[in-house]
């Protein structure tokens, strides 16, 4: 089965007013004390991410991968749920979108991610490429307010991340161990 480089621009333009919607007046803490970002600026710089890897990657489905990516987080923190999802991507998308959906009845952080990750394994590898552009745009900048066990927890699970999904895209997961490598230097203390 050949897999797609193209996609239509109409669809793509149309998914994005559909999460810019849906995640409106959503807000991130920036790098900056009181600073707040609009939560889109993260969902484009997943698609970026996810977007250059499908160009440096041979027999990667564009078309899904930028749709997962433009969806990730919309059953996780907007009113979509997995059916609407389904109703209007179908099925495919709709189970990349929900794998990459965390469990909130699990409340062990760590077990929470071990959770995704399994079920993410058992997608396509398009899916695995939106979690660790997912993760490699979380490690640009920790939040202001984060302190250093906090982020020494968060290179903890992006290692986790890599080591689990590393074999899904080679461009993604050298990305993420050179961002692994690079949050220590948000580290107020030497580790």
């Amino acid at each position: 089965m050949q897999q797609e480089k193209d996609w239509s621009i109409d669809e793509i333009q149309n998914t994005w007013q559909l999460v810019s919607k849906l995640h409106d007046g959503q807000k991130y803490g920036g790098s900056n004390e009181g600073e707040r970002v609009e939560y889109i600026n993260h969902i484009g710089s997943v698609v970026f991410e996810v977007l250059n890897a499908s160009r440096l990657t041979e027999n990667m489905n564009a078309d899904f991968a930028v749709k997962c990516a433009m969806l990730h987080d919309t059953i996780e923190d907007t009113v979509f749920n997995y059916e609407r999802v389904n109703d209007l991507f179908g099925s495919e998308v709709a189970s990349g979108v929900l794998a990459l959906t965390k469990n909130d009845e699990i409340e062990d952080s760590l077990e929470k991610i071990l959770d995704s990750l399994s079920r993410i394994k058992q997608q396509p590898i398009e899916v695995w490429a939106v979690k660790m552009a997912d993760r490699i745009c979380n490690l640009y900048e920790p939040p202001y307010y984060w302190d250093d066990e906090k982020k020494l927890k968060y290179i903890k699970e992006a290692e986790i991340i890599l080591s689990e999904l590393k074999d899904g895209n080679q461009y993604l997961a050298n990305r993420l161990q050179n961002k692994i490598k690079e949050y220590y230097r948000f580290l107020s203390t030497s580790n």
